[in-house]
C-alpha cells in the first residue's frame, strides 16, 4: 500500500509530538541528586554543599538555648509582709481611757476593716490622716499609726493584719490548667511556684516552654530546666505575665519517604534518623539512600567554622548530605540533629526514575500506534 510523503510527515510529526508530550509528562516528587549538586556555589548556584561527617556534627549541633536573662534574674525576691497599692488593711486599736477617740463608749478598742490602700500607696485613719502604707511591713505600719494617735489618746496599742489584695499580681496564661490573674505571695513567689497556683502545666513537660514578659523584656526557657536551674526559677514581680506554650518548632520532610509531611519537635532535639523514621522511614521502592538532603539556612558562626574560610555576617545557605550506605552512614544520621525550620528532602533513585521515563515512553509508543492506525487510510 502506497503512503505520500505527506501523510508520512503527517504521520511522523503526530508520532513525535505524542512522545514530546508523554516525556514532559513524567512526574517526580523534586529535584534529582544532579540537579541539588548543580545549585552548589562551585557550579551554578548559592548554596553551600557539604557531606554530613562527625566533625560537620559536631559544629551543627549548636544547641538551641532558652533561658532568662540577667534582667529577669537578678531581681530580689518580694517581701511577703510588704503592703502594696491594692492591698486592704485591717485595724484594731485598743485607747486606754473611759471615752476614746475611736472606740464607741461601751469598749476600748476601735476596729477599722477594710481600709484598701489606694493607687498612690496610703490610707486614711480617723486623727491620724492620711497615711503612707505603701512599700511598709505591718509591724512599720503599726509604729507609725502608734506615733500618730499617740498625741491624739494616752498610749494607744494597734494591731494591724494585711490581706492581699491586686497591687502585685501576675497573670497566668497558656498550656496552664487554671488560667488566671495571681497574688504575689510568700508562698508564690516564685515562677514555679506561681505556675503551681496555676494548677501546673496541661502540655507534655518534655516539649514545654515558659515566656515571661516584664515590662518590655520578654524571654523564655524550657519548663525542665526552671526546675532543675535554681537561677532560671526567678522571682516574680506585679504585673508578669506568664505564657506556658508547647513546642513551636517544625520541619519538613518531602521525596521518596513513607508520607511526605510537616512535623513539629515531640522532644528537645530530634535526629535525622529519628526525623526521617516520623514519616515512615524511606519508601523502599523509590528511595535513593545515598540522597539524603538537609536544607538549612545556617548561622554565621556556625558556618564559619564548618567552612573554615571567611567571615559571614548573615544567615548561609546550607544543604547537608546523608549517605545513608556509607560505613558511618547511620551513625552519621544519629549524631545530626535537626533545627526548627528544616528541611529534609530524599532524593529517588535513578532506577526509578529510568523506569518512570521508560514506561512512559511504551505509553507513548502504542498512542502512536492508534494515532497510525488512525491515519492510515482504508
Amino acid at each position: 500500500m502506497f503512503v505520500s510523503t505527506f501523510t508520512l510527515g503527517r504521520r511522523l510529526a503526530l508520532m513525535a509530538a505524542v512522545v514530546a508530550m508523554a516525556s514532559c509528562a513524567v512526574s517526580r516528587d523534586g529535584p534529582t541528586k544532579r540537579e541539588i549538586f548543580e545549585g552548589s556555589v562551585m557550579r551554578s548556584g548559592d548554596a553551600h554543599i557539604v557531606m554530613v561527617t562527625k566533625r560537620v556534627s559536631h559544629a551543627a549541633n549548636r544547641p538551641e538555648s532558652l533561658g532568662f536573662s540577667h534582667a529577669l534574674r537578678s531581681g530580689a525576691l518580694m517581701g511577703g509582709d510588704t503592703i502594696r497599692p491594692g492591698d486592704v488593711i485591717r485595724l484594731n486599736v485598743y485607747e486606754n481611757v473611759p471615752e476614746g477617740l475611736l472606740a464607741p463608749s461601751e469598749a476600748n478598742n476601735a476596729i477599722l476593716e477594710e481600709l484598701q490602700v489606694d493607687d498612690a500607696g496610703f490610707i486614711f485613719v480617723p486623727y491620724a490622716g492620711r497615711i503612707r502604707a505603701a512599700g511598709h511591713t505591718p509591724d512599720a505600719l503599726r509604729r507609725i499609726l502608734t506615733q500618730s494617735l499617740d498625741e491624739q489618746t494616752p498610749d494607744p496599742q494597734v494591731v494591724v493584719s494585711r490581706e492581699q489584695g491586686d497591687g502585685a499580681t501576675v497573670s497566668v496564661a497558656g498550656g496552664v490548667n487554671s488560667q488566671g490573674v495571681y497574688p504575689v505571695t510568700r508562698a508564690s513567689n516564685r515562677l514555679s511556684s506561681m505556675i503551681a497556683s496555676a494548677g501546673g502545666v496541661a502540655v507534655p513537660l518534655e516539649t514545654a516552654q515558659v515566656l515571661v514578659t516584664r515590662g518590655n523584656r520578654q524571654d523564655s526557657a524550657w519548663l525542665q530546666d526552671i526546675y532543675s536551674n535554681p537561677s532560671l526559677d526567678i522571682a516574680m514581680r506585679g504585673g508578669d505575665r506568664i505564657l506556658v506554650r508547647q513546642d513551636q518548632r517544625a520541619f519538613s520532610v518531602l521525596g521518596a519517604t513513607g508520607s511526605a509531611n510537616r512535623m513539629t519537635f515531640d522532644t528537645r532535639e530530634i535526629s535525622a534518623i529519628d526525623a526521617i523514621a516520623m514519616v515512615g522511614g524511606l519508601d523502599p521502592m523509590r528511595a535513593d539512600p545515598t540522597g539524603v538532603f538537609i536544607f538549612r539556612d545556617e548561622v554565621p558562626e556556625v558556618a564559619t567554622e564548618i567552612l573554615g574560610i571567611g567571615r559571614f555576617v548573615s544567615d548561609v545557605r546550607f544543604v547537608y548530605v546523608l549517605d545513608l550506605t556509607a560505613p558511618t552512614g547511620m551513625f552519621n544520621a544519629r549524631d545530626f540533629k535537626i533545627r526548627d525550620g528544616d528541611t529534609i528532602f530524599v532524593t529517588e533513585a535513578a532506577s526509578v526514575l529510568w523506569s518512570r521515563q521508560i514506561a512512559s515512553l511504551t505509553g507513548s509508543l502504542a498512542a502512536a500506534r492508534t494515532v497510525r492506525n488512525f491515519s492510515s487510510p482504508e
